[in-house]
């Protein structure tokens, strides 16, 4: 933004909000899987998922006006899923993305809320999907995974040699930068440490990449009890935005009483500048945070510097910085002598 931003220009910001409400409703009720396996018309798609006809007509016919949809001619005119698109908004699609639109639904009813949660000081009200609950968190997993995926290897192998023999993947998820730590470094093993909810789908994904003889997985929460000790690389990716400071120093702690001495901390996350306004997609996320958190942020490097240092690390430097969720920053548990 200049400063010279008109107010049609005001308008189509604010009314951005409508076509995602369209596509996100189309992922919650799984029209795009449905529709890919077999093109139907509205009243047999509504049939299918037990819905209103009149309702699932608008919502087809304003998705096919976004393209997400195409719509076939006649009385009774069938609605299918681009091929383009099907890789994409399909359960099975190969460059699936449709956890993180169902994810973005969930973001979405929390900042309609925003103004509320500025008066109070504390977090939305959280309202699940139609998918419910249990769905919401399978559907946050898999959009860690499906924005994680394509930029794990490439990432990792920007930061360079990394020496360790026992990784330590705090919040690890389904594992997805377990397997690229691991495939760099033959020798090692690694522990994945997340909620028990989430296990079983790490099992998964580490059987999957052949990988189960080589990973421990342990479920429990960096918030309550101790960490898995004996790891000499902690690796604590997208997890400190979450967190207050407080919360992120106790949590320090304890990734520094679990590492060997001499052993590294490695942190993935947004890091703004002073300011706090740049890069604008981490003040951004900061409101993102501010909706879904008691105390989550986007945190300066010297916020996290100085939680890191009375945690006990030193060295705390850049390996990395990004624009996004792309910054890792690198600290050491020094070698008591």
């Amino acid at each position: 933004m200049n400063g010279k931003i008109t107010g049609k220009e005001i308008l189509n910001l604010v009314r951005g909000f409508q076509p995602a409400c369209v596509i996100i409703a189309g992922a919650d009720l799984d029209i795009f899987t449905i529709l890919h396996a077999r093109p139907m018309t509205a009243a047999r798609l509504a049939a299918k998922i037990k819905g209103d006809v009149r309702a699932a007509t608008i919502l087809l016919d304003a998705l096919a006006a976004l393209g997400m949809l195409a719509k076939g001619p006649g009385g009774k005119p069938v609605y299918s899923v681009p091929e383009s698109l099907a890789g994409a908004l399909t359960e099975t699609g190969e460059r699936g993305i449709l956890g993180m639109v169902r994810h973005q639904g969930t973001c979405l009813r929390n900042w309609s809320q925003l103004a509320g949660v500025v008066m109070s000081g504390k977090p939305a009200v959280r309202r699940p999907s139609v998918r419910g609950a249990a769905g919401d968190l399978d559907s946050f997993i898999r959009a860690m995974h499906e924005v994680s995926q394509p930029i794990a290897e490439p990432l990792i192998s920007s930061l360079g040699r990394l020496k360790f023999s026992h990784l330590l993947d705090l919040g690890g998820a389904s594992g997805t930068w377990t397997i690229p730590f691991l495939r760099k470094n033959p020798g090692a093993r690694a522990t994945i440490f997340d909620l028990p909810a989430v296990i079983p789908m790490a099992r998964k994904t580490m059987k999957k990449a052949g990988l189960s003889s080589r990973v421990q997985l342990v479920g429990g929460s960096y918030l309550s009890g101790a960490m898995p000790r004996g790891a000499d690389l902690a690796w604590v990716s997208a997890i400190v935005h979450m967190n207050s400071r407080a919360q992120n120093l106790a949590m320090f702690r304890k990734v520094h009483a679990a590492l060997r001495p001499g052993g590294r901390i490695l942190i993935r996350d947004i890091i703004v500048d002073p300011t706090r306004t740049k890069p604008a997609g981490g003040a951004l996320f900061a409101v993102n945070m501010l909706v879904a958190t008691e105390g989550g942020n986007s945190f300066t490097f010297k916020e996290l510097k100085q939680d890191l240092e009375r945690a006990g690390f030193n060295g705390v430097k850049f390996l990395r910085r990004g624009e996004m969720m792309d910054s890792v920053l690198s600290a050491v548990k020094p070698v008591r002598r």
